[in-house]
């Protein structure tokens, strides 16, 4: 199964490691892969839903808009993902780590269409530390992407240049982003991933 970045969005890989998780579904026929497609969509961008929708998954996802309000529509440029993970927060995030949602975008072009969006670890939005607030440095990038390729509807998430964060202030944080953003790089969240990009292709009609 190969990528195709459509969108121009994915990042170069330069340092540390990347993750790759994919998966897709044949439909029927183009008018099928049209309307799956854009049921695809709409779980991508309603990420306060991946939990329900992967189920697998152990993190939370919760958008918050640029001015720091919670929100359930769907994900913009300029937004921030408040993230749960299982065992201690972040005390820089007030107990979340944070990504922001730096680059939307959106191809319909004849038998192809594609929507993705990508995310960086970044400071507390609510807080007044200037320090990034995730257990990834903010060299960091993961890329959300679902395609329409013909009949084809697939669905990738593209971490690249991923390393733990090693600039927390306190403590507490650094040896929690080390612990955490170590596990992470290796089978966490590759299968974490995996999990979700299954679950935004499977077809549940």
């Amino acid at each position: 199964m190969k990528y195709h970045d459509y969108l121009n969005m994915i990042p170069a890989q330069y340092s540390g490691k990347e993750i790759e998780a994919g998966s897709d579904t044949e439909l029927k026929d183009i008018e099928e892969a049209k309307t799956f497609y854009s049921e695809v969509k709409n779980r991508l961008l309603n990420v306060n839903n991946w939990h329900e929708v992967a189920g697998m998954i152990s993190a939370k996802f919760q958008l918050v808009d640029a001015s720091g309000k919670e929100v359930t529509r769907s994900t913009e440029k300029g937004d921030y993902l408040k993230i749960d993970i299982p065992g201690p927060g972040s005390k820089a995030g007030d107990g979340y780590d944070w990504a922001l949602v730096e680059e939307l975008n959106e191809l319909n072009n004849g038998d192809n269409q594609s929507v993705g969006f990508r995310v960086r670890p970044c400071e507390n939005p609510l807080g007044d530390k200037r320090e990034t607030a995730h257990f990834y440095s903010d060299e960091s990038t993961s890329n959300f992407i679902v395609t329409r390729e013909g009949k084809k509807v697939s669905a990738w998430i593209i971490d690249r240049n991923i390393k733990p964060n090693q600039d927390a202030e306190s403590i507490t944080d650094q040896i929690r982003d080390s612990t955490v953003g170590i596990g992470a790089l290796g089978l966490f969240s590759k299968v974490q991933w995996q999990a979700l990009a299954d679950a935004f292709v499977k077809n549940k009609k």
